[in-house]
């Protein structure tokens, strides 16, 4: 396991295995951060790490819902994100993953970053705030290591930054 603290940000990411992981104290009440990633009106707000920004989102939070989240590059480019929400525990937890589209319906290959991954965010009561945890599963060591290499540990860590600006 590989472990770091993203530098200007409070969050901590390490690697374990196929996994990536963000851990974070947030000074806001679980809801308040779970509703950051389920409302399509507030997550457009802090997701994409600047310079990057979100274009558009909508979310259908149930587990067999779909979600599209579409990244925007400082360059107009549109990078769309789709996926199915398998898990939805109100105020604990999402599992979300890209490996579907809608309805069960398996993606022919993996959109945005080019390889299927699986993401468990959980939410847990801490110290009068949050402990966030972004824990995203990739199907090999490759797709991790390529997944680092566009910026995981950076671009996680400053949108969790911009995520926690938005709650707190």
């Amino acid at each position: 396991m590989t472990t770091a603290t993203a530098p200007a940000t409070k969050s901590v990411t390490s690697a374990e295995g196929r996994d990536l992981i963000l851990t974070r104290h947030i000074a806001a009440p679980r809801e308040r951060v779970f509703r950051a990633w389920t409302d399509q009106e507030m997550i457009v707000k802090w997701f994409t790490p600047a310079p990057w920004k979100t274009a558009s989102a909508r979310m259908d939070v149930r587990a067999g819902g779909s979600t599209e989240v579409v990244m925007e590059s400082p360059e107009g480019q549109k990078v769309p994100n789709p996926g199915v929400f398998l898990e939805v525990v109100p105020n604990e937890k999402l599992v979300i993953t890209n490996a579907y589209t809608s309805a069960w319906q398996p993606a022919e290959k993996p959109s945005g970053p080019g390889f299927f991954m699986t993401f468990v965010l959980t939410f847990a009561e801490e110290n009068g705030g949050t402990r966030y945890t972004a824990r995203v599963r990739h199907w090999s060591i490759a797709d991790r290591e390529q997944h680092e290499q566009m910026g995981f540990h950076q671009g996680w860590a400053i949108a969790t930054e911009q995520l926690a600006a938005l709650v707190e």
